[in-house]
């Protein structure tokens, strides 16, 4: 019953995420624009958003604060904490708009170590967020930050959760890699730093590792990884994504992503990285049940196979008998993945 309960769930996440590419206006807190200059700022009236759903990449965060670009409109804007957009306009208005912020506000939380976690294909950071609430629940909240960033809330060292945002299916894995290294690279001091990825947004990772390695590394991030914990990752492709793109909608409605995953896949390969950091990979496997993948040989979490996901150096793997769509949220997965952060066994 609950295997039945997690296909329907499944299934019902995909057709959504399908409706939202179809209708690329839904969920967009923007009007459509022709380009924006680098330094022009909007008129603004300070308005909730969604926090960045499928169609905004973050590029920057501190303490609670996004800026972020919408490459289908063309938009970079900034949020506060609390998702309330504060300013719109070019790239450069609005880390200026950041640094005010920063400016007013030299003295906040004292960041030891920042986990971030990077979702999958056609899924939102929510989709990460239950390893947030187990972590509360067993070291305590995230800090409260604070919208108008006049206080600090503690000066006490924070281990900071930061779930992160990403247009999977509107931009290429080059240019999620591209945010995920300004975003890293520019996070408050220099706090060690951990990562969770579920599916795409390990490779993402990866690709900014491979960048780091190559083209250099002037924040020296690469010496500050602490761990990391990959949830279904296609470290080898996907035979899943290669037989759907013989699909023709398929590149449209997964983007230049899903093409690198599949029919791509050689090309991009040899831009990845290897985590240099104690590293643990953890695989679905569904062998056996009626879910189980046709289009996948050997065993799998119906997307992705045992085989696919294995990365030489990997100081850990497991499998859990869970669908991939499902692996982040698993309460088993999620006390696994806490456990190695924390420097033990998964």
């Amino acid at each position: 019953m609950m295997i039945r309960k997690q296909f329907l769930t499944s299934a019902a996440i995909w057709l959504a995420s399908l409706a939202l590419l179809i209708s690329p206006s839904r969920g967009q807190e923007l009007p459509e624009s022709v380009e924006v200059d680098e330094n022009k700022r909007g008129w603004n009236l300070a308005f909730p958003t969604l926090g960045g759903k499928q169609f905004w990449t973050d590029h920057r965060w501190w303490h609670g604060w996004r800026v972020q670009y919408n490459g289908t409109l063309d938009h970079w804007r900034l949020i506060d904490p609390n998702g309330v957009r504060r300013a719109w306009g070019g790239r450069k208005a609005m880390l200026d708009e950041l640094d005010a912020v920063i400016q007013r506000s030299p003295s906040q939380i004292k960041i030891e170590e920042v986990v971030i976690l990077a979702h999958g294909l056609f899924r939102t950071k929510e989709s990460m967020s239950p390893i947030v609430d187990e972590w509360e629940k067993t070291h305590g909240s995230q800090p409260s930050y604070r919208s108008d960033a006049s206080e600090p809330v503690s000066e006490r060292p924070q281990k900071i959760f930061v779930p992160v945002s990403y247009a999977s299916t509107r931009e290429s894995i080059n240019d999620h890699a591209e945010a995920f290294r300004e975003l890293v690279e520019n996070l408050p001091g220099e706090p060690r730093v951990s990562f969770v990825g579920h599916s795409l947004g390990n490779i993402v990772f990866r690709r900014a590792i491979g960048e780091w390695q190559t083209a250099g590394d002037p924040h020296h991030v690469l010496m500050r990884l602490n761990r990391a914990v990959m949830l279904g990752p296609p470290n080898q492709g996907s035979a899943f994504a290669a037989s759907l793109s013989r699909l023709g909608v398929f590149e449209t409605l997964t983007g230049a992503s899903g093409m690198h995953l599949g029919p791509a896949w050689d090309k991009l390969q040899s831009s990845l990285g290897t985590p240099p950091c104690p590293f643990a990979i953890v695989i679905g496997d569904i062998s056996g049940s009626y879910l189980s993948n046709p289009l996948l040989e050997g065993r799998s979490d119906g997307i992705v196979t045992v085989e696919e996901a294995q990365l030489e150096g990997a100081a850990e793997t497991k499998t859990f008998p869970v669908l991939h769509s499902f692996l982040m949220s698993d309460p088993e997965i999620i006390k696994a993945t806490l456990s190695f952060l924390d420097g033990r066994s998964l």
